[in-house]
């Protein structure tokens, strides 16, 4: 029969196993109950209960002391290792609880992953050392896949429509922007229309990649044709072709922040939003480490660049 099969019944209790571990090093049942803070009655009550499961005597009884019997000697053993096991899962329990240990697995677009997450990252370990933050970065295509998929908590980036079976905690909302090395044709500072961006060559990302999908339907809606100069697969290599002097790319302004050399000019008629969230599976709970973290993304720290 295994375990598995056996009524709960029949297997001894912790606080057997405890009293018959305190007894037998302590000698007698009184050092035993003073030890357990127990009657003396209680702890007897408990041996005898214990011996009726295992259908063996574990000591021998005298007017004045008792004696381990040979079931006691073989059994001490195995009594101390599951009252081992059984502290040591509360105390890994504690730990997961109280954020002293634990692992948190983010998937995160490549573009969120390089500017806006390490401020984020270095706030919550910073409070939480014991615990480890894993990040895996993939590109646009692959975001929806891989929250689906892998061992993660949750992912970070934007998703261009819902998605069924995963829900959305919004963290930024940002109106897209122009940005180039500052020209006479590019000051920065002030808003540019979709018709003035088409007069300049852009760089962007490839159809069917991140944002270019918004950025062809707000050419549309302004009846422009783009002039596209250079097309990549990540928007952090967009952002650094701009950066040298090789087109105007269309990003969000967090995006775009740490690159000092450019300026920015705001994009109207149309205005186009992009939003950043956190994409949970809806069926899955988090852990105490990884809902700590997404309250420290959520309380808009995953900002603070």
């Amino acid at each position: 029969m295994t375990i598995h099969k056996q009524p709960l019944s029949s297997f001894p209790s912790v606080r057997q196993l405890r009293a018959f571990v305190a007894v037998y090093h302590a000698g007698s049942v009184s050092a035993a109950a003073q030890e357990l803070a127990l009657t003396q009655p209680a702890v007897t009550m408990l041996l005898r209960e214990l011996e009726g499961k295992l259908g063996l005597n574990l000591f021998d009884r005298h007017t004045r002391a008792i004696h381990r019997t040979d079931a006691a000697t073989r059994a001490i053993g195995y009594a101390q290792r599951a009252l081992a096991e059984m502290e040591g899962l509360t105390t890994s329990m504690n730990e997961l609880a109280g954020l002293h240990a634990g692992r948190v697995r983010v998937v995160a677009t490549a573009a969120v992953a390089q500017a806006m997450l390490p401020p984020a990252m270095r706030r919550f370990l910073d409070r939480h050392p014991g615990v480890s933050l894993e990040i895996e970065e993939v590109g646009p295509a692959d975001f929806v896949h891989a929250i689906e998929t892998s061992h993660v908590d949750f992912g970070i980036g934007t998703l261009e429509a819902p998605v069924a079976g995963l829900r959305e905690e919004v963290l930024i909302r940002e109106t897209l922007v122009a940005a180039a090395l500052p020209s006479p044709a590019f000051a920065g500072g002030v808003p540019m229309t979709w018709k003035q961006l088409s007069a300049l060559p852009l760089v962007t990302v490839r159809s069917g990649y991140g944002i270019r999908g918004r950025i062809e339907a707000a050419a549309r809606e302004a009846g422009v044709e783009l002039k596209i100069a250079h097309e990549v697969s990540l928007l952090a290599t967009a952002v650094a072709l701009a950066a040298n002097g090789l087109g105007v790319v269309v990003v969000p302004p967090s995006i775009v922040a740490p690159e000092k050399r450019l300026v920015t000019q705001r994009l109207m008629r149309p205005t186009i939003e992009r939003v950043i969230g956190v994409h949970l599976r809806r069926e899955r709970s988090l852990s105490p480490a990884a809902e700590a973290f997404l309250q420290v993304l959520k309380q808009g720290e995953v900002q603070g660049m």
